[in-house]
Parts: structure tokens; C-alpha cells; sequence
């Protein structure tokens, strides 16, 4: 097909997509409350449906009340069973795909089950909706005379009892539907090949002869391959290499630290940058406007949300509350009820409502990732503005960190341990720790009284890493590429032990 025809008829289906996105906007409660409807209707005859009475749940309170909240620890054995060929248990289609989740550097997996359903309506439709919006917000945008430049998971998928299990990315490209395949580099057999590193060779070999207009990866990864990609071409920027190259999609970790190796990397004011909120279990938001921080939460996915406040997170008090209750500032965990089969399943990550009119969100983090040691609450979203204004103040540029708390000893006061890997190094460390110290407190009041006359907690204390310390740590545990992650905070010392080790070899 010539590319300006397929140019033509792309945008038309996408802007006519945006007229269904204006309906969530104008009823989003309403149709948030037909999803949850919609759910228990079709898996009403499950064997979950019929143990909990899906069919006779009229109203969101019985909801709540009848079916339990749970992690994947307590629904791991129905999803076995799924694995080994059993169906009908959770969701009422064949199940064959799991994604095999790759948000932790933990040796143990999960398998998020990934139904038809969720693929055509969740995923896939995300996809079309993040051009959809894009294009509404760059009517002159030439995104369709080139390709978009995707970098998936490097696993691949793997056959086992009859199901399939790999990436979600992985699964993605498999299933892909022939206009996004069309407009997609590199090839699928190149985007699909599990070794990493011969992956990346491959990939800038076949990219680098395309027109690229947009990229689309996991922040960390992408920097490694157009780092990779200016070193091959000798270029001084990417527009050197892809002149039409106008807009990065990003997710699956926090961009704030690589926003300026980016910025470098794409010396061009008008350079757009898309934020996604995407996972193995589902996708939930988009940035729906130009240079916002703000995620559209996407309601029509076949997601039903719920909420918790975080300060009643597993406690006797604890209360879910749906979307037409949350308020805006509160950090809350995600409970998510979805078309593959999860029944008000703690997701495992924080946000914050920034607006109620639309629902719009940022991503504070993760529930077991932050370092609440000494009671002072430090979430992701703390230590990433905090390290943004050291490096403003410093010209300090990070690569990885990772902190953990260091437990008080007798007399001796706590304290966070931060090792940090730097691509371009402050002058003074002890300067760089002092305000990254006074950065915590103005941000966090829980941070800041715990550092009260070094009441709890002392100075921070902060490792400079080896060059390609966190790099050779995933790749010691099979784990680079895709959607693998360093933990950013932790609240034992399990990965700064092991940290600190490998740093000293």
C-alpha cells in the first residue's frame, strides 16, 4: 500500500476514535460502572462467577462486599491450572497467553493471563489511541510517512502445555495486527530475538536505513540503543540519522531521570515526548495533551479501577473506593478488575489524581517500592523530583540509582543508602549528597522531620557506582532488555547488599 494513502486512511480511523474518547470524558462514572456490569455478565458462569454470585451483584457496594481483594500470590494456583490447560476458572474465553512479568528483578515470575479480549480491547486499542490522541493534539503531524522505531522485550515466547508465555511486548508483536507491523521497525524476527545484545546490533542495523518519525520503548533501554546508534553513525544528534524523527512514547519507568540525556540526544524545541502507562495486566493511561506530566486515565479498556489510600494500605482501616470517590493529592494503590480475568487485583503501583474533570493521573510509585524504615514515606515520585534538582544544581547526569535504608545499631541513627551510577559525575559528592538531603526534606515533611537535628535519621550516604554496574547486574540475572527495571527504593537491603558487592569486585 502507498504510504500517503496509508497515511489517509490511518488518520481517518484514528479521529474517528476520538469522538468515542469524548464520551468517557463527558460520562466517565457512567461508563467506568457499565464496565464493572459488563465484567460480571460475561464471567458470570466462571467458576470465580459462581462462587461469588456474579449474577446477582447489582450495585458496586455488593461488589466490594462479596469478592475479596487478593495478589498474585493467592490466585497463582487458578492460573496454574489455566496454564496446564483447565479453562473457564476466571475468564469464560480460551486463555493460551500469559505474559511473564518482567517489572522485578525478583528470580520469581508471574503469569499474567492475556485473553482475547484484553489483547483486541486493552492493548491493541491503546495503541490506536495513543496515535489517535497524538494526532489530535499535531494536526500537522507526519507520523505516517515514516515508522516508528519500537523496542520490545528481548525474550521469546515459549510453549508449555499447550499455552504460550513470554513479554508482554513479545506477545504484542506476535499478535500484531498488519498495519502495525507495516509501520513498525524493526522486523518482527529482529524485534523478537532474545539475546540482548546481538538484539541490539540487529536492531540499529535495520533501523537506521528507515525513515524514523517516532520511537517508542522503556526509557532506560532506548537511551542504551540511541546511544548505541550515534556511536555506530558517528553522528552529533539523532535528527542527523532520522531528520523527520518528531515524537518519543515512553513508559514502563520514570522518565524524570533521562530527561536531559534525551534532551541532548534531541536537540529540537518542537521534539514531542508521549507518556504511556501500560503493564503485563493491562494498560491504564496516556498523556492526552502536549508538555503535560498528566496521564488520561483510559476507561473503556475493559478495566474496572479501584483505589486505596495509602495511608490505610493494609490496615484494619483500609478502604477501597471507586473512581467516582477518589480526591485529588491523595497517593492511592491501584486495584484493578480486567477483561483477562483479575478480580480486584492489587496491581502493585501508587498514583496521584492531578483532576477529577477528566480523571487524570501521575505515577508515584510502587507499593513495595519506597523506604518507610523510620516513618518517613519516601515514594519514587520524592526521590525522582529530588534527584532532578541536584542534577540542575550540580550538572550532575544519572544513569541508574537504587536506595535502601541503613537500620539503626544500638545508638548509632538510621539513614538511606543510595548507589547511584552517573553518566556525567558532580564535582563534589559531598555537595551532590547535601542536596539531594535538603531536596528530600522540601519535598517530604515526613523526610524532613526524621532529619530534625539527625533525630532518626542522619546524612544520606551516597555510593558512586562503577561504570556498567547495574548493566552487568541484570545481565547476571538474565534480565536486560524490555521491561526489566532496577528497584529504585527498597525497603530491606536486599538489592543494595548485593549492589554494593559487585561494586567492590
Amino acid at each position: 500500500m502507498p504510504i500517503p494513502l496509508f497515511n489517509s486512511i490511518a488518520s481517518w480511523l484514528l479521529k474517528k476514535r476520538y469522538h468515542q474518547i469524548e464520551l468517557f470524558l463527558k460520562y466517565p462514572d457512567d461508563v467506568q460502572d457499565e464496565v464493572l456490569h459488563q465484567l460480571l455478565s460475561y464471567a458470570d458462569e466462571t467458576a470465580l462467577g459462581r462462587e461469588y454470585g456474579f449474577d446477582s451483584i447489582s450495585t458496586y457496594k455488593e461488589f466490594s462486599e462479596r469478592v475479596p481483594i487478593v495478589n498474585y500470590e493467592e490466585i497463582a494456583p487458578l492460573i496454574e491450572r489455566t496454564r496446564k490447560g483447565e479453562q473457564n476458572l476466571f475468564w469464560p474465553t480460551h486463555i493460551k497467553w500469559f505474559a511473564k512479568s518482567s517489572g522485578t528483578t525478583n528470580a520469581k515470575s508471574k503469569f499474567i493471563p492475556v485473553s482475547s479480549e484484553a489483547l483486541e480491547d486493552c492493548h491493541y486499542k491503546s495503541g490506536k489511541d495513543l496515535l489517535c490522541l497524538y494526532l489530535n493534539n499535531n494536526e500537522n503531524s507526519q507520523l505516517f510517512n515514516g515508522k516508528s522505531l519500537r523496542l520490545g522485550g528481548s525474550k521469546e515466547l515459549y510453549e508449555d502445555n499447550g499455552s504460550f508465555f513470554g513479554d508482554l511486548s513479545a506477545i504484542l508483536i506476535d499478535n500484531m495486527p498488519l498495519w502495525a507491523e507495516y509501520s513498525s521497525t524493526p522486523s518482527n524476527k529482529v524485534s523478537l530475538m532474545s539475546e540482548w545484545e546481538t538484539k541490539l546490533e540487529a536492531i540499529i542495523e535495520e533501523s537506521i536505513k528507515e525513515n524514523v518519525t517516532s520511537l517508542a520503548g522503556v526509557p532506560s533501554w532506548m537511551l542504551v540503543l540511541l546511544n548505541n546508534v550515534i556511536e555506530k553513525t558517528g553522528k552529533n544528534h539523532l535528527f542527523e540519522v532520522w531528520e523527520n524523527l518528531e515524537v518519543y512514547f515512553h513508559g514502563g519507568v520514570s522518565f524524570a531521570p533521562y530527561r536531559e540525556q534525551y534532551r541532548k540526544l534531541l536537540p529540537r524545541k518542537k521534539f514531542n515526548y508521549y507518556e504511556t502507562y501500560n503493564a503485563s495486566e493491562g494498560f491504564f493511561g496516556i498523556q492526552d495533551r502536549n508538555n503535560s506530566q498528566d496521564l488520561l486515565l483510559m476507561l473503556d479498556y475493559g478495566i474496572f479501577y479501584e483505589f486505596i489510600a495509602m495511608d490505610s494500605y493494609g490496615k484494619e482501616t483500609q478502604k477501597t473506593v471507586p473512581i467516582w470517590d477518589v480526591e485529588i493529592g491523595v497517593n492511592y494503590a491501584i486495584v484493578i478488575t480486567t477483561n483477562g480475568g483479575l478480580w480486584r487485583y492489587k496491581i502493585g503501583d501508587t498514583v496521584r489524581f492531578t483532576s477529577t474533570d477528566p480523571y487524570r493521573i501521575r505515577i508515584t510509585g510502587r507499593t513495595k517500592h519506597h523506604i518507610n524504615a523510620f516513618g518517613e514515606e519516601l515514594i519514587i515520585e520524592n526521590a525522582e523530583e529530588a534527584l532532578k534538582q541536584v542534577c540542575v544544581k550540580t550538572g550532575a547526569e544519572i544513569k541508574d540509582y537504587t536506595a535502601a535504608p541503613v537500620f539503626m545499631k544500638g545508638n548509632e541513627k538510621g539513614a538511606h543508602e543510595w548507589i547511584i551510577e552517573f553518566r556525567k559525575s558532580p564535582d563534589d559528592i559531598a555537595y551532590f549528597t547535601e542536596f539531594l538531603d535538603n531536596a528530600l526534606k522540601s519535598l517530604n515533611s515526613d523526610y524532613e522531620a526524621k532529619r530534625y537535628n539527625n533525630t532518626t535519621l542522619k546524612m544520606p550516604e551516597v555510593h558512586v557506582a562503577r561504570e556498567n554496574l547495574f548493566y552487568d547486574w541484570l545481565k547476571s540475572k538474565d534480565k536486560l532488555g524490555g521491561q526489566h527495571k532496577i528497584p529504585r527504593l527498597s525497603n530491606d537491603r536486599c538489592y543494595v547488599e548485593e549492589l554494593l558487592d559487585i561494586n567492590k569486585e
